[in-house]
């Protein structure tokens, strides 16, 4: 069994885990999981590799689905949104950004320029190809891209991991930022630093693999 920990004085829910159990195919990944994310700023989900924290933020949009228990989603389950909608109000990014054909303006869309200022991207970068960005830019890039559609929260998973130290330092500060903006901001990170960067912590243990 999972265990979380969170900050004192959550205020309002954004999200609930409720009895949450997600089997993998070498046996289960989760088993029952509860825990909340609270609408107010940055939540972090942290824990060691294989202990079940991208599959918990892929639960939140319905990239994943439970075998048991609930996800609910401002109290609602996320089953019963359209996926669509879901998926529009609760925007991913990745540790690996990924790029669309064409050129940055073309991957974001809407407000190019002021979506890239946002961002601490250059406004002249929007008629660069995409695939010529570097890693770092090509995260701002695909963070531009979510807030594009004015969503209610941002799950990130590692997304800072295949960054050097200056991008990394660079979407850390924007992640608070984000947050502080009143964003719902959900991050899953392997690196202990993050929890001192959120406002809530949910920690995760690895399931106990039973004695043969």
């Amino acid at each position: 069994m999972e265990r979380a920990e969170q900050g004192p004085e959550a205020g309002p829910i954004r999200f609930e885990y409720r009895d949450v159990c997600v089997q993998g195919d070498h046996g289960p990944i989760i088993e029952h999981f509860s825990a909340v994310v609270p609408a107010k700023g940055l939540t972090v989900i942290v824990g060691s590799s294989g202990a079940g924290k991208t599959t918990l933020v892929r639960l939140l949009n319905r990239l994943d689905d439970p075998d048991e228990g609930t996800v609910l989603f401002e109290g609602r389950d996320v089953r019963d949104y359209d996926v669509l909608e879901l998926r529009r109000r609760v925007q991913s990014v990745g540790q690996l950004p990924v790029t669309f054909p064409g050129s940055v303006a073309d991957n974001v869309g809407g407000k190019t320029a002021d979506l890239l200022t946002r961002v601490g991207l250059d406004p002249m970068l929007a008629d660069r190809e995409a695939d010529r960005l570097s890693v770092g830019e090509a995260q701002r890039m695909a963070l531009a891209r979510s807030l594009a559609l004015s969503p209610d929260v941002l799950a990130l998973d590692e997304p800072t991991s295949a960054l050097d130290m200056a991008n990394k330092t660079e979407i850390e500060r924007l992640i608070r930022e984000l947050a502080d903006s009143g964003l719902t901001v959900v991050m899953v990170s392997h690196d202990p630093r993050h929890a001192d960067l959120a406002d809530y912590v949910v920690e995760v243990q690895p399931l106990k693999k039973e004695e043969p």
